[in-house]
């Protein structure tokens, strides 16, 4: 295990600081942690809906990796950004620094980009604003966080929804579903064969759930896996016109069209207690009788270069 303080530099390569008070609750919980905090400027800007201009938050990307300094960059927050980056960010030349890459939602665009084109294993994580900067950050969140980031291998258990029993070896991989979907048919979406996928998303009602997931379903995607693994799927509001179509509806309908194990109830998403997942890293997934363990390995620790899956 790594001990040693880290260096986290916070940068917004997508959405702007809603509440700027949290970027500066962040700061001071990592640095009570023990940590070091650098802030990009593009952390406490803003450009119509974004943290700044296409050509700022691309250069950020740039300056935070050329900084011999930063061990973590950890996302502000998401929104949307990432989308108008990707065929202008150097991957190739950020597989070959230290720092490594920490966020969740509109982040998942970046890491799935990285994984594809370059091989880099990014983290899906906790942000600067929801997370590290909340009133009240959730410990469950800081420990996974650490765990992962500092060790070289993780071992987690959780309650899960699914068959009574299965086991899975492979790429683990994923994020938000809407940009999942979103970067399908394009070079950008990694092509994963026996991995494990894990997805979440906010505010998408559950047909529009469903959908996204006969997108991954028709392209090939889910059947490729050895494993599905739902997060939370929360801020939704259900209305006259479903008639008892709710969530678990549409989760119970996909299972009936794939092969695959697919189970509910992983710790991720946009909800204050979640897990550090290792996107490209290995993942050791073992479910029986409601119960999970994930081990992760092969991810690197902090200050390692990115890995190819």
């Amino acid at each position: 295990m790594r001990d040693q303080p880290l260096c986290f530099a916070i940068v917004a390569p997508a959405g702007f600081a809603t509440e700027p008070a949290a970027l500066d609750r962040a700061v001071a919980c990592l640095e009570q942690l023990g940590h070091r905090v650098t802030c990009d400027p593009t952390a406490r800007g803003r450009f119509q809906r974004f943290a700044a201009p296409d050509d700022e938050r691309l250069a950020a990307i740039a300056r935070v990796a050329a900084n011999p300094d930063v061990d973590v960059a950890v996302m502000l927050r998401g929104g949307y950004g990432f989308t108008r980056l990707l065929d202008r960010i150097d991957f190739a030349a950020l597989r070959g620094v230290r720092t490594r890459w920490m966020g969740h939602s509109d982040f998942t665009a970046f890491s799935l980009a990285a994984l594809a084109t370059a091989g880099i294993v990014t983290f899906a994580g906790p942000m600067a604003s929801y997370d590290f900067g909340a009133v009240t950050p959730s410990m469950f969140t800081l420990d996974q966080c650490f765990g992962v980031l500092m060790n070289d291998a993780w071992d987690v258990e959780c309650a899960v929804d699914g068959p009574s029993s299965a086991s899975a070896r492979g790429v683990l991989w994923g994020g938000n579903l809407a940009m999942i979907a979103h970067l399908a048919g394009t070079r950008f979406l990694p092509e994963v064969e026996g991995g494990i996928l894990f997805v979440e998303d906010v505010a998408e009602h559950p047909y529009r759930v469903e959908r996204m997931l006969y997108q991954l379903l028709h392209a090939g995607v889910l059947a490729r896996q050895r494993a599905v693994l739902l997060g939370a799927f929360t801020d939704y509001q259900l209305n006259a016109n479903d008639g008892g179509y709710d969530l678990a509806t549409a989760i119970a309908h996909i299972r009936q069209r794939i092969d695959v194990p697919l189970y509910t109830g992983l710790p991720f998403g946009h909800v204050p207690d979640k897990l550090t997942l290792p996107v490209g890293g290995q993942c050791a997934f073992d479910a029986h009788d409601g119960h999970a363990r994930l081990r992760f390995t092969d991810y690197g620790t902090v200050g390692s270069r990115g890995i190819s899956p």
